[in-house]
């Protein structure tokens, strides 16, 4: 039988990274699970909210009826009052994408506050959703996060075509807001060294989230004089983003860290020849053979995985089949919602709901 919950999450449902995706997708495939759910916005400024901006998000929590299940995103939960949260008479349940004290460019002072936040604050819900077992085993280890109470839903892929990646020479592709997190100064030093190969670099995603640092990945560009190679084109359309993979012959994803990585999946699902790091749970999201593997943040070792990817098409090709036979083996959105509707569902049974 349906029953009836709500996901709160911070800001703007339609923000153009992976965890906004997740969420909306989850938002419209939750009703064929059984769940009736519906859109809880908070106010924006997570992680990193003003004192207003966190006594409206609890005002907004309080006020959905009470026996509704709470599904929280952890990039608004992680940065809210332990205390308070625990006083909210809902079941709750937390849906982590990463821990915030994972992200990169935070000083020790920060990472350590918003470690034992969130450590705490997940200690109020009853059931924890996230998104890879990598990101599981983290909050089992450092988080106190018991096992019984957890459940990993991977992130779907929606079907895609075969996309050609024979271009010479090889059009590379990287999608991802340019935060610290995401690697692209690494990227950048790695393929100033490959100015002998033919390449071209496009970069999606969103230049809005960190100015100073978009600044410093331009002028890491025009130092290694791959201006008129590498273009940032800010956050794009999903028919854009659609047409960026169908025209690329090789993915590059050179972050630090990822709690699942959902455009490795896309570019798996795709069958594009994958180059990315080991940094999180991205060291399993893409088997291993399905893609090139590196350490995250060595730019010596990117550029030697690059080069021969670049330069030989027969090597890319190989990649590419390899990619696209792990692409067809991956969930889609209905399995993902199932995996959340268990959680819900056991949050209902043993959580606070009023009568």
């Amino acid at each position: 039988m349906s029953f009836r919950a709500v996901l709160a999450f911070p800001g703007d449902l339609s923000t153009p990274t992976g965890g906004y995706a997740y969420d909306r997708a989850v938002l419209a495939a939750l009703p064929d699970a059984g769940v009736a759910i519906s859109a809880l916005p908070l106010p924006a400024g997570f992680p990193f909210p003003a004192p207003e901006q966190v006594r409206q998000a609890l005002e907004r929590l309080e006020g959905v009826p009470h026996d509704h299940v709470l599904l929280m995103d952890g990039l608004a939960l992680g940065a809210l009052p332990p205390a308070e949260v625990a006083g909210l008479p809902h079941a709750k349940v937390a849906l982590v994408h990463h821990p915030l004290a994972l992200e990169a460019g935070l000083a020790a002072s920060q990472q350590a506050r918003f470690s034992a936040n969130e450590r705490a604050v997940l200690a109020t819900c009853t059931q924890v959703v996230c998104t890879s077992p990598g990101t599981g085993r983290t909050l089992v280890a450092d988080y106190g996060v018991d096992p019984a109470r957890l459940t990993v839903a991977l992130p779907g892929t929606a079907s895609a075509p075969r996309v050609p990646a024979d271009g010479d020479p090889p059009r590379l592709l990287a999608v991802g807001s340019v935060i610290p997190r995401k690697g692209y100064e690494t990227l950048v030093s790695a393929l100033s060294t490959l100015h002998d190969l033919p390449w071209s670099l496009d970069v999606i995603g969103g230049l809005d989230f960190d100015p100073a640092h978009v600044a410093q990945v331009r002028g890491a560009i025009a130092k290694a004089g791959l201006g008129d190679r590498i273009q940032l084109k800010g956050a794009s359309s999903p028919q854009d983003l659609d047409a960026a993979y169908l025209g690329a012959d090789l993915f590059v994803h050179p972050s630090h860290y990822e709690g699942y990585g959902m455009v490795l999946a896309e570019a798996l699902r795709r069958g594009l020849p994958l180059l990315c790091t080991t940094g999180g749970a991205a060291a399993e999201t893409v088997p291993d053979g399905a893609g090139v593997k590196v350490p995250p943040g060595d730019a010596t070792a990117l550029a030697h995985a690059l080069r021969p990817l670049i330069a030989d098409r027969t090597a890319r090709r190989a990649l590419a089949d390899a990619a696209f036979q792990a692409g067809q083996a991956l969930p889609g959105w209905p399995d993902t919602a199932c995996a959340i509707a268990g959680a819900l569902t056991r949050a209902r049974a043993s959580g606070r709901v009023a009568a």
